[in-house]
């Protein structure tokens, strides 16, 4: 029976690894090119660089994980991962924050002391690397702008930032070609490491929020208990749970209290009800418990 019941999904199969493929492609593109950046911001001396070099090690990492998670992520969830491979994005997620601030710190280390003792970057070098990022990066976001996911949509951004940061890179170069300020490349560096930060701290938060399972979504929260609210029969509404296995897929658990000893068939009634109105919020695993008046709550205490 599983066979053939593969075999009817195999079209769907066809169409998932096609992300992946591009994913893995972008991944190789942009981590040999993170090697190049971290080896050519130390000989042409530019702290800009290296900053970037950083910014693009996160993505690579990211880009990396999504690879690895696009193949295990339409795995079944099986006895040891209860519902899936979906929360391994958030792990991916923490140990990219992890490792982007660790990045971020070090060119801040190696960045201000320069502003009071700023040497001359080879402007030359710049300019060559600040052309092959925009290239490799714009390329490899022209590759994912074909992606759907929500997870290629973001990586596509981040490699738009990217080629923006470039951008700044190549300007700053060729300003330093006809202009002697060799403080605009640790200014530059600090610029574009500090908005990583933010960006990295902002994403660390929603990542640990999704970890404690906090509420993903207040207002969803709030419909989906007013909907439960609103069924009939149904008097109380208590060890309400709703959370996020990644941010997309969401978790509920409830119980309900109906007014009243139900029959089978008014019970089976009110089950399809419950079904069909919370069909709209596309919930990925929802567990509703009913209890009959005569019936304590067997989690109460």
């Amino acid at each position: 029976m599983s066979h053939h019941h593969n075999h009817s999904h195999g079209h769907s199969h066809d169409h998932s690894h096609l992300p992946s493929e591009r994913l893995g492609w972008a991944f190789v593109l942009n981590f040999v090119f993170t090697i190049i950046e971290f080896i050519g911001g130390v000989l042409t001396n530019s702290t800009a660089i290296l900053a970037d070099a950083v910014h693009d090690l996160g993505d690579s990492i990211s880009l990396g994980l999504a690879w690895i998670l696009s193949k295990l992520g339409n795995k079944q969830a099986n006895h040891r991962f209860t519902y899936g491979y979906k929360r391994l994005s958030l792990v991916g997620a923490f140990i990219n924050a992890v490792v982007l601030i660790a990045g971020s710190v070090w060119v801040l280390t190696e960045a201000i002391p320069r502003l009071w003792n700023p040497t001359m970057p080879v402007a030359e070098g710049m300019i060559g690397l600040a052309i092959l990022g925009i290239a490799v990066n714009g390329f490899a976001a022209y590759k994912l702008s074909a992606g759907k996911t929500l997870n290629e949509r973001v990586i596509n951004w981040h490699l738009l930032e990217d080629v923006l940061g470039w951008v700044a890179v190549l300007i700053v170069a060729i300003v330093l070609l006809f202009v002697d300020w060799p403080i605009l490349d640790p200014l530059l560096s600090i610029a574009f490491t500090l908005f990583i930060l933010v960006n990295v701290l902002r994403n660390l938060w929603a990542t640990i929020k999704l970890f404690v399972q906090a509420n993903p979504d207040h207002a969803l929260y709030r419909d989906v208990e007013q909907v439960l609210a609103d069924l009939p029969d149904v008097t109380d509404i208590h060890h309400l749970h709703f959370w996020s296995l990644d941010g997309e897929s969401h978790v509920l658990t409830a119980h309900l209290v109906v007014a009243r000893d139900l029959t089978a068939a008014e019970y089976s009634e009110l089950k399809a009800l419950i079904d069909h109105r919370l069909a709209a919020y596309k919930l990925s695993h929802t567990t509703i418990e009913l209890e009959f008046p005569s019936e304590n709550c067997r989690d109460e205490l």
